[in-house]
C-alpha cells in the first residue's frame, strides 16, 4: 500500500471537498481503495494466524464508506479525511479499527456508546469482577500503548442500581469502553508498521475479550 500517495490523495481532497472533484478524480480514489482493501486483507490474514478467536473480516466487508453522514452531521465536510475499516467484526461485537487519514493514524477497539441493555451488561460485569478489568487496564504495556480509557461522556453519578461508594465507581460511570493508539504519519510510512500494528492487536486483545464476553455470555 502506497500511504504516502494515500494522504496525497486524501490532503487534496480535504481541499476540494465536493462531488464534482471527487467524480473528476473517481479512478484515483478507486485504485486507492482498491490498494486499501488489498492491505486489509493481508492484515486479515495476519491477525487470523496469530488469534484462535478471530473473526476473518475481509477489507471489502471492513472498509468504512469515505461520505460523511451528513444526515447525522449536517455541518461536517462531504468526505472524510481518512481511510478506515472495522476488523474482526464478529456479529454483535466490538471491533478492532483501523484509520489512516491525514491528522495522524490510530489502532482502537471497545465499545463506542453501545445501546442500553449492552451498556447494562458491560457494567453488570465490570460489577461481578471489576478486578480482571481493572487489572487489564492497569497493566504496564497496556498502559504504555494505550493510557488510559478513551475519554466520553460520562455520568456524573452513580448508574441506577449501582452504588455510589462501588469499588469501580470510576469504571461503571462511563458510557463508552475504548482504547486507542495513535501514530505519526512518518511511522506510517515505516517498514515495521504492520509489525506494530500487531503488537497493538494483541496487547489490546484481553481488553476486548473481557468486554466481548460481557455483551454476548
Amino acid at each position: 500500500m502506497n500511504f504516502k500517495e494515500l494522504l496525497r490523495f486524501l490532503g487534496e481532497l480535504q481541499q476540494n471537498n465536493s462531488k464534482e472533484w471527487m467524480d473528476a478524480n473517481r479512478k484515483r480514489y478507486q485504485q486507492l481503495r482498491k490498494e486499501f482493501i488489498a492491505w486489509l486483507d493481508d492484515i486479515d490474514r495476519s491477525l487470523a494466524e496469530i488469534d484462535d478467536g478471530y473473526y476473518p473480516t475481509p477489507g471489502k466487508k471492513g472498509i468504512n464508506r469515505i461520505n460523511n453522514n451528513l444526515m447525522f452531521h449536517p455541518n461536517k465536510p462531504i468526505y472524510k479525511d481518512h481511510f478506515a475499516a472495522g476488523l474482526d467484526k464478529a456479529p454483535g461485537t466490538g471491533d478492532f479499527y483501523v484509520e489512516i487519514g491525514l491528522q495522524g493514524s490510530l489502532f482502537a477497539g471497545g465499545i463506542w456508546r453501545p445501546e442500553p441493555k449492552t451498556l447494562r451488561s458491560i457494567r453488570e460485569a465490570i460489577d461481578y469482577d471489576g478486578e480482571e478489568f481493572q487489572k487489564i487496564l492497569n497493566k504496564r504495556s497496556f498502559k504504555a500503548l494505550f493510557g488510559d480509557l478513551y475519554e466520553d461522556e460520562k455520568l456524573t453519578t452513580a448508574p441506577k442500581g449501582f452504588q455510589k461508594d462501588h469499588p469501580y465507581i470510576d469504571l461503571l460511570r462511563n458510557k463508552s469502553f475504548g482504547v486507542v493508539h495513535r501514530f505519526s504519519n512518518e511511522e506510517v510510512f515505516q517498514p515495521d508498521f504492520k509489525d506494530k500494528l500487531i503488537k497493538v492487536y494483541l496487547e489490546m486483545l484481553p481488553f476486548r475479550r473481557y468486554l466481548n464476553k460481557a455483551i454476548t455470555v
